[in-house]
């Protein structure tokens, strides 16, 4: 994998903009905040679409595959008793809806991360993503071929895959099966350099993955159709795709009545601030205070959403 960019902050203003002196600047200053609003806003519609309707998805098709996994007799799931076992534990520790939106969330997660390093090109070959003129993500492209990606050799069995592949291992979904696996391990294998977010899967979170993620109708598909490489080129994308993921849950514990259990907590209080938030309570209160203390600092130049004190505040400072 090529070595990781450096993401760059977003630019929040034209170059003309950066150009004006700061009497200038001071009195656009809330005109381009409205504007970066009012942008954003549109640009997010898409994404606000997509994470509800994903998280119903995922929830279907992990609650799905729960039934499946609990009640199906096969040489494959036997051979997965322990996990099976530690699933069980799972459920009767919290409950079973508890772990379908436990699991759920950690495919979205997992999927959309996928997608945003595919676009930035942080991977060398696209793990959700096709290449120009396909249809199907690029990795299985190349394990059609016969090739399997230097870096995920250690965690994919490239023998079962070119089994799967060739017809020589029995399968009711040969391509379906060979992805799973290449997916897994390619999530495996960057296990060793952003554990945070790839954990390592060798759990029941692989048995409750979506069966479904090749056709036109897959958790994929919609990922790649909601991650556009314009979405993806914010970095912020991220955050918002949690926050409305979690929107229909908010309103929903929001609207009860009573105590917040302690596991629906965070739908309401774990809200995702915009960059240009951050921007703007920084600057105006470290900010404030370093310029009521030193106002000769050039550094005003450069914080577009400060809002210089009236000049009384900057006199009782002076005499302070």
């Amino acid at each position: 994998m090529p070595e990781a960019q450096r993401l760059k902050p977003r630019q929040l203003c034209v170059a003309s903009y950066a150009l004006q002196s700061p009497p200038a600047r001071a009195e656009n200053r809330r005109h381009t905040r409205l504007e970066s609003t009012e942008k954003r806003s549109m640009d997010t519609r898409q994404l606000e679409r997509f994470a509800q309707s994903a998280r119903r998805q995922l929830h279907q098709e992990v609650a799905a595959r729960l039934d499946q996994v609990l009640t199906t007799d096969s040489a494959e799931l036997r051979a997965k008793a322990k996990t099976i076992e530690e699933l069980k534990e799972q459920i009767a520790a919290s409950s079973r809806q508890a772990l379908v939106e436990r699991v759920a969330y950690v495919w979205f997660n997992r999927f959309c991360a996928l997608r945003y390093m595919d676009v930035n090109h942080y991977t060398r070959v696209g793990i959700v993503s096709p290449a120009p003129g396909h249809t199907q993500p690029e990795i299985l492209q190349e394990a059609k071929q016969g090739v399997i990606d230097e870096q995920f050799r250690r965690t994919v069995d490239a023998q079962t895959v070119a089994g799967l592949l060739g017809g020589r291992l029995p399968s009711g979904d040969p391509q379906q099966e060979a992805y799973r696996l290449l997916l897994v391990g390619a999530c495996n294998a960057y296990h060793d350099v952003m554990p945070f977010m790839f954990e390592k899967i060798d759990d029941y979170t692989e048995l409750l993955m979506p069966d479904d993620l090749l056709s036109a109708g897959s958790i994929l598909q919609a990922v790649r159709e909601a991650l556009t490489a314009e979405n993806c080129a914010d970095v912020e994308v991220i955050g918002w795709l949690y926050q409305f993921y979690i929107s229909e849950k908010k309103d929903q514990v929001m609207g009860r009545k009573g105590k917040v259990p302690s596991e629906d907590i965070p739908a309401v209080t774990q809200l995702f601030t915009p960059h240009w938030i951050v921007r703007y309570m920084v600057e105006n209160s470290l900010g404030r205070l370093w310029m009521l203390n030193h106002p000769e600092s050039r550094l005003v130049e450069r914080m577009d959403y400060y809002i210089a004190p009236e000049t009384s505040e900057v006199c009782q400072t002076s005499e302070v």
